[in-house]
């Protein structure tokens, strides 16, 4: 299938053929194969790779030697001498063998799709903890493939592949790169004892934190960005933006939250890349709501959530509170609108439409401040009152003799913290009132 790329032209550095196969296993999803075969291309653009043409192979299962079976890659020869193509990138990952003898026989640059998104995410990387992440995924990645990179590491021109650790560090031996990998393991270690820290300092606030998550594209930063009026990236591509961003956002009761946007998840996610990246996606885990950002307009959207909750079930954090954010309905027809469904609670938006995102705000507060109850606090336990203000949206209060009255909005687990900290005092208050009507008795 021929492909016309939109990639800028004076940043293409890769002429690419993209190559799929399809096993027998994956032939019962044809759709979901195809869409993928789809996405790699998207990939490939953002990588700057002019994409020349796609080929499938349909075969049983991998050929352990060839990938995609011997006929086929002398098939993909010819195809790459036609085009003048300089690179082959395959859908699937490939072992370091495969690899080498890919290499061998077409005398192009093999990546897969795994080192592709790795590179993608290389170029994307700014802040401190996004590089260090990046390298040690891909130095894992990379570790048990060194023997197959002679070529990718020979092309000097640069390109896809090639980001990243740099080829000095690729082409040491495997002592130096696991050295390397400690060391970048140490480094994280200390950037996740000061991400715990902020975590920790915006607890003891009673700070509400949300995480957005959801699949690359969905829209997560444009939702950011309306809702906060902050100053971050937006494109339509995918992984805009890959260091978390962290915003201030107001709730309708005036009170406010701090809105986390998260790396955009991708079928196939390297599992290095989750693994490196795990102190990033820990803001999902460590939310007190998870906002599940989902593109309403592509058809794959049911196979995009599943992704999602893939991801959210191997950090532990799919039993969080979550909202389903059905996004760009504006893309949609309204009988598309009207099948938007899913189980647990969820919300259908464009987040360019004002009253839309005041409905979020709105369901963002609800799911929060959770119901009413009353506290009876001590009219000089400052710290305690200020801790309801805090935590809950205080709809009433009054005095009552030495004590304030609150009648407060408040979730379930803070309302369960208050109720820890009060009962203390209600017992001792008791006990003295107890104490005084006994005396009065006597």
């Amino acid at each position: 299938m021929k492909v016309h790329s939109h990639t800028v032209e004076s940043e293409i550095q890769d002429r690419a053929v993209l190559v799929s196969l399809i096993t027998q296993k994956q032939k019962k999803n044809e759709k979901l194969a195809e869409y993928s075969l789809q996405e790699l291309v998207k990939l490939a653009e953002t990588a700057h790779v002019e994409v020349l043409e796609t080929m499938t192979q349909n075969k049983e299962t991998a050929d352990s030697k060839w990938f995609i079976g011997k006929g086929k890659v002398e098939e993909l020869k010819l195809k790459i001498e036609e085009l003048g193509a300089n690179t082959a990138i395959f859908d699937q990952e490939l072992s370091g063998a495969q690899v080498r003898n890919l290499e061998a026989a077409l005398d192009v640059k093999i990546i897969d799709r795994t080192q592709l998104i790795l590179d993608i995410f290389a170029q994307r990387a700014k802040t401190r903890e996004g590089i260090i992440q990046v390298e040690l995924a891909q130095l894992s990645y990379l570790l048990p493939r060194l023997s197959g990179q002679g070529k990718n590491l020979s092309r000097l021109g640069g390109g896809i592949g090639t980001r990243g650790p740099g080829e000095s560090k690729l082409e040491t031996d495997r002592r130096h790169i696991r050295g390397r990998i400690d060391e970048l393991k140490s480094q994280l270690e200390e950037v996740v004892r000061h991400r715990n820290l902020h975590r920790e300092r915006r607890k003891k606030t009673g700070v509400f934190q949300v995480a957005l998550v959801g699949y690359t594209n969905a829209g997560k930063s444009t939702l950011l960005k309306q809702l906060t009026q902050a100053d971050v990236y937006v494109e339509n591509q995918l992984f805009a933006t890959l260091d978390p961003t962290s915003r201030t956002m107001e709730l309708p009761s005036g009170k406010e939250i701090v809105l986390t946007d998260t790396v955009g998840f991708i079928q196939n996610l390297p599992h290095d890349l989750v693994a490196a990246f795990r102190a990033t996606l820990e803001e999902a885990n460590e939310a007190d709501l998870i906002l599940h950002v989902v593109d309403s307009s592509t058809e794959m959207r049911s196979e995009q959530m599943e992704v999602v909750a893939d991801v959210l079930e191997e950090l532990g954090a799919h039993q969080k509170e979550m909202l389903t954010v059905f996004n760009k309905i504006d893309l949609c027809s309204e009988q598309e609108v009207q099948m938007l469904t899913t189980e647990g609670d969820f919300l259908k938006i464009s987040a360019y439409q004002e009253n839309d995102l005041e409905r979020l705000r709105l369901a963002v507060q609800e799911k929060l401040m959770g119901e009413n109850k009353r506290f009876r606090i001590p009219a000089d336990k400052g710290d305690m009152i200020s801790l309801v203000y805090r935590i809950g949206d205080v709809l009433e209060n009054e005095v009552e003799g030495e004590d304030m009255l609150f009648q407060v909005r408040v979730n379930k687990d803070d309302y369960a913290k208050m109720g820890y900290l009060l009962a203390a005092y209600d017992e001792q208050r008791s006990q003295q009132e107890g104490q005084h009507d006994r005396g009065e008795n006597y």
